[in-house]
């Protein structure tokens, strides 16, 4: 891995990372806690779907916010691309490829939520169905979201452990953040998959145990390209790496 002089290109990407990374986060926490969480009622769907025919609007904002979300992370691992090419051209491109399926499967979240509405929408040709049968099946329809996310997350803890390392190695940012994206983003990826194999698993290790650590990083990644930028190789460091 050689370790290059950073360029002007990299410097401007590192701003668009940051701002991406702050803003994808607070619409994605707005769009789950303070639009969609307040609607739906767990093991209810009846209530749940009354909930989102009488404030259908919320719900197509909570909708309209995940699609800018995953707009938001295509941005992101574009920037991001642009920034840890040089440093091996073909583990970025993993970590940028994977990160893009996580947020296609964000749009496929949207969908969801879309096909829920229509079974609420008291169309003509529903009628044959009986309402508390259109009722349950929003509901899934809503619970397939969940399902989406956790077939993602090993994805994108796939991508920020990639992501991390390539830090790590590159200098760019502190080293003991790095090493923690690594370890956060490594600890995500684990628990996505037991969790996929052993449901169960979130019994003995809380759900928001899985990515909060990973999350932190992230965030905390956004505000330093942001405000502090890359930070400059030292020449030593940079013959180290080309030898």
């Amino acid at each position: 891995m050689t370790i290059s002089k950073i360029d002007n290109s990299q410097r401007t990407a590192a701003k668009v990372a940051g701002w991406s990374g702050l803003l994808t986060f607070a619409i994605v926490v707005f769009g789950n806690f303070v639009l969609l969480n307040p609607l739906t009622v767990p093991g209810n769907a009846a209530a749940t779907a009354q909930n989102i025919v009488a404030h259908e609007t919320q719900f197509r904002l909570t909708v309209v916010c995940f699609l800018t979300y995953s707009l938001g992370v295509v941005v992101l691992l574009s920037a991001l691309y642009v920034i840890l090419k040089p440093l091996n051209p073909g583990l970025a491109l993993v970590g940028a490829l994977s990160r893009l399926v996580f947020a296609f499967l964000w749009l496929l979240s949207t969908l969801n939520m879309l096909s829920a509405l229509r079974l609420l929408s008291n169309a003509n040709y529903l009628q044959v169905f009986e309402p508390d049968r259109l009722q349950a099946l929003a509901k899934l329809h809503l619970g397939a979201n969940f399902d989406d996310y956790y077939v993602g997350l090993p994805f994108f803890g796939l991508a920020a452990t990639i992501c991390a390392w390539l830090w790590l190695k590159s200098n760019y940012i502190p080293r003991g953040l790095a090493l923690y994206g690594v370890i956060s983003s490594a600890w995500c990826v684990f628990c996505a998959f037991v969790y996929l194999i052993f449901p169960h698993f979130n019994k003995i290790v809380n759900d928001w145990w899985f990515d909060f650590p990973m999350a932190v990083f992230e965030l905390v990644l956004s505000f330093w390209l942001l405000f502090k930028g890359l930070k400059p190789v030292e020449p030593t460091q940079a013959r180290a790496g080309a030898a």
